[in-house]
């Protein structure tokens, strides 16, 4: 049995133990003697950890190499973390509860930008120094990817290497790289230099930025002969014939997801104008239906889950979801396993197939229209009409539904009282079509509308990223305007209308837009105390003022301030195959008005077609 890294007054002393302890079902188990040694870590608690499918197919990946052992780790939570600093007990994993300082690399997923400073939280309790500039031989290299990797310069001063792209296709050769230095008795910087030759691997260390007099970048330009100018995304574009863990982790615990989770197709031909992931995970490439049935046999085995839920940006578009969805029916009605489809469009497919999976009880049906005017849709080209929200109510009322919730943004491009106010009405007349479609004596009570509004954060490689982002006081000033037009409505009883933290929003959006000089703010913040800030308990807005101000840096160049057409910004140097004059084109449709149709209806010429595959390819296949 292994030595846990707490002992057990330590353990009886916090939250959730389990935490802490690994032995989950299906952990990968080696002897790690003479294994190269990668510590995965996901800057969040574990419960949220252990929901990311990601780590998981990287996880399973990487142990399927006799000479590399993958591990996992996650951030303690507060209370531990308070005795790890007190008793000086060094960050370790959960499969052999090493020190994560004595492993080869410490790889982290960086999913959102309110995780920024618990990734110094792992690097701190971990013994590595925050800055890649003053780690040596002795340490981990400390490699990023993720979602958020896509705009790396606020964390560039405490990454040795980000990688850009979907982890299934270069990362054994970064491995062979390392090892092969390694062998050479090569230095820290030598397999940097080696690391910066591979596709999709950036070195921070090696560019430098140059500023304009009004803060803007004037260059960014390599300093080493190794490194390259652009760094290309890396893709996967064979879905089928690619890693896919046929035993996934099960945790002890409850954890966010716990569930089988099967993921159908990456990318979305959408092209909402928001939307980062629909930009950065283009094109659209499917997992062939076969694959699905395959693995959705094997997980559910090997786990014993009593739920599968179906992975994608927009699963009703999955060509095939009926055939699988069908198929699953008849799979999960046998076993006694619940089915979940998230982003699903409300179409009869899609209710007819919720009614087959849902009991009686009916659970609440959600919508995405985003902006309350059909003006607004077309600006963020949603492609979803007033017609369809309502007529979709409408087969979800006869069906059984009663209780809706809607998602909205506050704060897009071009917003006006109108659009605000909109927000309010279209909740109105979808409660109206309740009352007008389903007679009294089938009404399983009042309707109950939720509308909740995030506030508009621009985002990089979107059309949005040269628009400006609203303070917080006039986000809680729009929140406050449909707030009011609620309690006007006819059928107010029936509504119900929150917001998010408008604080929170315009932190996300200097971290989202912002440059190396933003890396000082999140240090000086997580030295303040700031920990934990994607949880509302654990945000403290002061702490991260405080940074600002002692940094000097102005949060409204970042926020505030629209950009020019012909701006460098901090993330141009990344080529995600989406080039940034079709995101020009697509900022101006938006100013006009102007909607996009989808890939499937008619390629727009985004650039993503260079990748080979996928939905450009559909109607030549």
């Amino acid at each position: 049995m292994k030595k846990l890294a707490l002992n057990d007054e330590i353990l009886l002393s916090i939250q959730q133990p389990a935490r802490y302890i690994g032995g989950e079902v299906n952990e990968c188990i080696k002897d790690p003697e003479g294994k190269l040694r990668f510590a995965f870590c996901f800057p969040d608690v574990y419960e949220i950890g252990m929901s990311h499918l990601g780590i998981q197919i990287l996880y399973d990946m990487l142990n399927q190499k006799d000479d590399v052992y993958c591990e996992r780790v996650y951030s303690p939570w507060t209370d531990l973390d308070a005795i790890m600093r007190e008793k000086q007990i060094p960050l370790f994993t959960l499969e052999t509860q090493s020190p994560v300082k004595d492993f080869d690399f410490l790889g982290i997923t960086i999913q959102y930008e309110m995780c920024y400073t618990n990734i110094l939280q792992v690097l701190d309790l971990s013994q590595i120094p925050l800055h890649a500039c003053d780690r040596t031989d002795e340490h981990p290299i400390v490699i990023g990817g993720g979602p958020c990797a896509y705009n790396p310069e606020p964390l560039a001063d405490f990454f040795d290497l980000f990688y850009m792209g979907e982890g299934e296709t270069v990362y054994f050769d970064l491995l062979d790289a390392y090892k092969k230095n390694k062998a050479n008795g090569g230095s820290r910087y030598a397999f940097l230099e080696m690391a910066a030759e591979i596709p999709g691997i950036y070195v921070p260390s090696f560019y430098d930025v140059r500023y304009k007099e009004d803060g803007t970048i004037l260059s960014f330009t390599p300093n080493n002969p190794h490194a390259k100018e652009k760094i290309v995304k890396q893709v996967v574009m064979d879905m089928s014939h690619t890693y896919y863990p046929d035993k996934p982790l099960v945790p002890f615990i409850k954890v966010t997801q716990d569930r089988v989770v099967l993921e159908i197709q990456r990318g979305c031909i959408r092209g909402c104008r928001f939307c980062q992931a629909g930009m950065v995970y283009r094109p659209v490439r499917e997992r062939s239906v076969e694959f699905l049935k395959k693995q959705a046999k094997k997980m559910l085995e090997s786990t014993g889950q009593e739920e599968i839920s179906l992975s994608s940006l927009s699963s009703s578009d999955y060509t095939k979801l009926p055939e699988l969805v069908n198929f699953l029916l008849e799979e999960c009605k046998a076993k006694k396993v619940n089915i979940s489809l998230p982003s699903l469009r409300i179409d009869a497919f899609s209710l007819d197939v919720m009614n087959k999976i849902q009991d009686i009880r009916k659970s609440s049906l959600t919508f995405a229209p985003e902006a309350g005017s059909q003006r607004l849709r077309d600006v963020i080209n949603k492609g979803l009409t007033e017609e369809e929200i309502l007529s979709g109510a409408a087969e979800a009322f006869r069906g059984g539904w009663n209780k809706v919730k809607l998602y909205f943004m506050l704060g897009l491009p071009t917003e006006t009282v109108e659009d605000m106010e909109g927000i309010a009405e279209l909740s109105n007349k979808i409660a109206a079509v309740y009352y007008d479609e389903v007679p009294k004596e089938k009404r399983n009570g009042r309707c109950l509308i939720t509308a909740s509004s995030s506030f508009f954060v621009p985002k990089p490689f979107t059309p949005f990223q040269w628009a400006k982002q609203c303070t917080k006081e006039e986000f809680l000033e729009r929140a406050y305007i449909v707030k009011n037009k609620v309690i006007h409505m006819l059928n107010h009883k029936s509504l119900k209308y929150n917001w998010h933290e408008a604080d929170v929003t315009v932190l996300e959006g200097v971290l989202a837009r912002g440059d190396r000089r933003v890396g000082a703010v999140i240090e000086a913040a997580y030295r303040n105390g700031a920990l934990y800030d994607s949880w509302s308990d654990s945000f403290h807005n002061e702490y991260w003022m405080d940074a600002f101000e002692s940094c000097g840096v102005d949060i409204g160049f970042y926020t505030t301030r629209e950009r020019s057409l012909d701006e460098i910004f901090p993330w141009d140097f990344i080529d995600i195959g989406v080039s940034k004059e079709f995101l020009k084109r697509e900022w101006k449709h938006a100013i006009e008005g102007t909607v996009t149709p989808n890939c499937r209806e008619r390629c727009s010429g985004c650039g993503a077609m260079t990748f080979g595959g996928g939905v450009c390819f559909e109607a030549k296949n």
